[in-house]
């Protein structure tokens, strides 16, 4: 994975600068060598802090895992939730925008979205049913907009729980296939996408601009 584009770091430093260095260098290995290539050794250098240190912090690498993606779908989610808030009532918009919100983290942390993608197998028990569950929640904002639509005759699909989850999986298969500096800008990746997922639910595509 070490072809993808670099991002900006995930976990900002707000005070608890080991854990926000920890989590990132996590999240690069990971993206880097995957998690059964990647090692808390690898971590801890990237990091700059000491094997036994990180081990105060993060007892395993699953552990570590599942912090990072839990992060990561925390940041999609209020970036979606905040795109929906601002784009007023209507279906149409409300969708449009939180395609936009999505495909603009999957651009602008590729590692995260390709990690999320390809690594959540390893996760189990517990772990695995919180961030399913968070998960969950990011996909039921787009299907709460879908069924709106489709309710008020927006939308004209006759499977609205289907095209929300196929719009979400549009989403996130950017991550598999973007390269910076490609013929698309960022902002127009984005409104592509935000016109494939209108398509989908049989909207009209006059509210793109």
């Amino acid at each position: 994975m070490n072809d993808r584009s670099p991002a900006a770091a995930l976990i900002a430093d707000t005070g608890r600068r080991n854990e926000a260095a920890i989590l990132n260098a996590a999240l690069a290995a990971f993206g880097d060598k995957g998690f059964n290539g990647a090692s808390m050794r690898d971590v801890a250098r990237g990091a700059g802090t000491s094997l036994s240190n990180l081990y105060n912090y993060f007892p395993s690498k699953s552990g570590l895992l599942a912090e990072v993606l839990r992060r990561a779908n925390d940041e999609l989610y209020a970036r979606v939730r905040r795109a929906v808030a601002d784009a007023g009532d209507a279906a149409g918009p409300r969708l449009r925008d939180a395609v936009r919100a999505y495909v603009g983290f999957v651009v602008d942390h590729q590692v995260a979205a390709v990690v999320a993608i390809s690594e959540v197998r390893y996760l189990t028990g517990s772990d695995r049913e919180r961030l399913v569950a968070a998960r969950d929640s990011t996909e039921a904002v787009f299907a709460e907009i879908v069924a709106q639509g489709a309710d008020d005759g927006e939308f004209r699909t006759p499977y609205p729980a289907d095209a929300a989850r196929s719009i979400v999986s549009l989403c996130s298969s950017v991550s598999t296939w973007y390269r910076p500096g490609g013929r698309l800008s960022r902002g127009q990746l984005a409104e592509l996408h935000a016109r494939y997922a209108l398509a989908l639910v049989e909207a009209p595509l006059a509210g793109t601009a």
